[in-house]
């Protein structure tokens, strides 16, 4: 019997996916599955969705559920870590400030003013989940889904032993999506996508041996339909020739093209992933929306799952396999080998972005290991952008690991989008005022004012 653990497991679409994912493979079909979140609400709700889902499957699996840390991470061969560090009313303030001072933020998960801070609260209990796993469950391997994933997993990778990764459903979610667009089965769909987080390149896009980014720049450019679907994204793919990641919502953030003034953001911000009539935070004003609802949601799919058919509840239950932390899983703990995108430290696996920063690039999973694939150089038109944010997540990194505030200022000096909107005078004023209304929640740093 394994153990897999999730932390933070009161994220209501997550948990149940993943589980039905898990379940779905023979090797882990006996699992303990151990659920732990700080909300005893969001903890009570989840249990009653997984044991549903168990109960439809007849698996044999067994269902515990704590609040301790600790007990949770015991033993366990595998964790999952989906949690958010603060409520709303703290980390809105991340979106709040920087649009107050004229960054205009839409998500602000990642990078930049918003993503560094969040990064700053997010950091401490990462690494204290680190320090527990390496007591309890050193050789387990670490799947972590919170954002802003690079700089996490540069930290955790920096500090610890523990095998860990970072996913994203950015990668295959965009190559389903090209794959539609250019009328190409996904399933016979060949790519090699490497980069950072959220800013990772297709370098190649092929099926059946032949080259089909000359077929996907036609339907870009001729067909207003695919152009409008991702606006911010289509347009970086026609001027730097290589498809990115990740949405128009969270790309328009990275880079200093679209969001410096009022009608580039109405010019390229209104169509897409991501908006909402508003624009502006939407990130900010999901959650809001979650907030109220998050009870109902659970409770509406206890009551009426996402499959309806008698007949078919074990087949449903075992799920379409679209998060890959499952098939990591299996293949780390015996089963058939899994080719997956993840983020893992710069052992010169990308030769022309630094050292020891944090990649998303292939890995080969398979017992008890994970293997990143050689890439080599990134393409000039799109190495400035990259290598130039993954040097910020490094300077963040380090500020939180030092205590250093002058690093988080510098590090958002250098952000594209901030620097394209504010004096360096107006970004330390901003970054002050960000450090003191997070002062409370960043106790690394003993010094918060630059």
């Amino acid at each position: 019997m394994f153990k897999i653990a999730f932390i933070g497991a009161g994220s209501f679409g997550f948990t149940r996916t993943v589980l039905k994912d898990v379940l779905s493979y023979p090797l882990l079909q006996g699992s303990e599955i151990v659920l732990m979140d700080i909300h005893a609400g969001r903890l009570g709700m989840a249990q009653k969705c997984c044991q549903r889902i168990i109960d439809a499957g007849g698996y044999p699996a067994k269902l515990r559920t704590t609040m301790d840390r600790r007990e949770a991470l015991k033993g366990a061969d595998a964790v999952l870590v989906t949690i958010l560090c603060g409520e709303t009313k703290i980390w809105q303030h991340d979106i709040l400030i920087p649009m107050k001072y004229g960054v205009d933020i839409n998500v602000g998960d990642t990078r930049g003013p918003s993503g560094i801070f969040r990064a700053l609260r997010t950091i401490p209990t990462m690494l204290d989940i680190c320090k527990d796993m390496e007591e309890l469950c050193p050789e387990a391997i670490m799947l972590n889904y919170t954002n802003p994933m690079a700089m996490l997993c540069h930290a955790m990778q920096r500090t610890s032993f523990i095998n860990s990764t970072g996913l994203c459903h950015s990668v295959q979610g965009t190559a389903q999506m090209l794959a539609n667009w250019v009328k190409v089965p996904f399933e016979e769909l060949d790519y090699t996508c490497a980069g950072i987080n959220h800013l990772a390149w297709y370098l190649e896009l092929k099926h059946k041996k032949k080259d089909l980014y000359p077929k996907l720049k036609k339907a870009v450019a001729s067909k207003p339909e695919v152009y409008n679907a991702e606006q911010v994204r289509n347009e970086m793919f026609l001027a730097l020739g290589y498809y990115v990641t990740e949405s128009s919502g969270h790309n328009s953030e990275y880079n200093w093209w679209f969001r410096k003034r009022p009608d580039l953001i109405k010019q390229y911000c209104t169509d897409g992933t991501n908006w909402n009539p508003g624009v502006h935070a939407y990130i900010l004003n999901e959650y809001r929306k979650r907030e109220k609802t998050w009870k109902k949601d659970f409770t509406d799919w206890v009551n009426n799952p996402d499959w309806n058919i008698p007949e078919k509840a074990r087949k449903m239950a075992a799920g379409t396999r679209h998060e890959y932390a499952s098939a990591i899983i299996n293949a780390y703990l015996g089963g058939d080998m899994f080719r997956f995108n993840g983020n893992v430290p710069n052992t010169s696996i990308i030769t022309n972005l630094p050292e020891g920063a944090c990649v998303e690039v292939p890995i080969l999973a398979s017992r008890r290991k994970l293997q990143p694939f050689h890439v080599g150089k990134l393409p000039l038109p799109v190495l400035p952008l990259t290598h130039l944010s993954s040097v910020n997540e490094m300077m963040a990194v380090e500020g939180s690991l030092t205590g250093d505030p002058e690093l988080i200022f510098q590090s958002i000096a250098n952000d594209p989008l901030t620097a394209s909107v504010l004096s360096l005078a107006e970004i330390r004023k901003m970054v002050n005022e960000m450090f003191a209304a997070n002062k409370k929640y960043l106790p690394q740093f003993k010094k918060s004012k630059i």
